[in-house]
């Protein structure tokens, strides 16, 4: 049975919400007859460089995933991102512990970006056919989300590998609370289900 790896975020500094916690957990728990021969997982990372470094290792040795989807907030983004590369640098932003790792790249001598092994414009699509805005990027920033990207497209990881930023959404699904041009919870979840269809289709290939 093919392995599919669903990850988040937890909290980090500016924003004592994250909504991929939510998100993650309604994802893993998707009852749809495309999946029925699908294993998902679902975990939330601590937002620490150290929790990728031991989490990410010990996830894909146990699981052996097929496919790893990954999620991450981009609270100033009014649009779901797609991830097409991760950038060989770092921010002097503390992470949740507080830990800065005081050098400019992630991997000293590597390469300055590597591209990310999934199917992006099927995912594009799939989340477009949500009724959301949706963009392709070449730039998942500077911070754990990135870290994770390079260290999820490195030599040895699962060949179909994708990460997702998401706007802020609210906590609930009330309709007179919203998000960024009206994202919430329930839209967030509409368009994350599409593209777990759409992975999981890609794993079929």
């Amino acid at each position: 049975m093919p392995t599919l790896l669903i990850t988040g975020f937890g909290p980090f500094p500016g924003a004592p919400f994250n909504p991929t916690i939510q998100l993650v957990e309604a994802l893993a728990q998707l009852k749809r007859p495309a999946l029925a021969d699908v294993k998902i997982v679902g975990h939330i990372f601590e937002t620490s460089y150290a929790a990728v470094d031991r989490d990410l290792p010990a996830l894909l040795a146990q699981h052996k995933p097929d496919a790893l989807l990954m999620f991450g907030l981009a609270a100033a983004t009014s649009y779901i991102r797609i991830e097409t590369r991760a950038q060989n640098a770092l921010t002097l932003l503390p992470d949740a512990s507080g830990q800065v790792l005081r050098r400019s790249t992630i991997d000293e001598g590597g390469p300055p970006a590597r591209a990310m092994p999934a199917p992006q414009r099927r995912l594009l699509m799939a989340a477009r056919s949500a009724g959301l805005p949706v963009k392709l990027s070449r730039d998942a920033g500077r911070y754990l989300c990135n870290y994770l990207c390079w260290k999820a497209s490195a030599a040895g990881g699962p060949s179909r590998a994708a990460f997702v930023h998401v706007p802020l959404a609210p906590r609930d699904v009330a309709p007179h609370r919203r998000g960024h041009r009206g994202f919430t919870a329930n839209k967030l979840r509409r368009a994350g289900t599409r593209i777990v269809l759409a992975m999981a289709a890609a794993m079929e290939k």
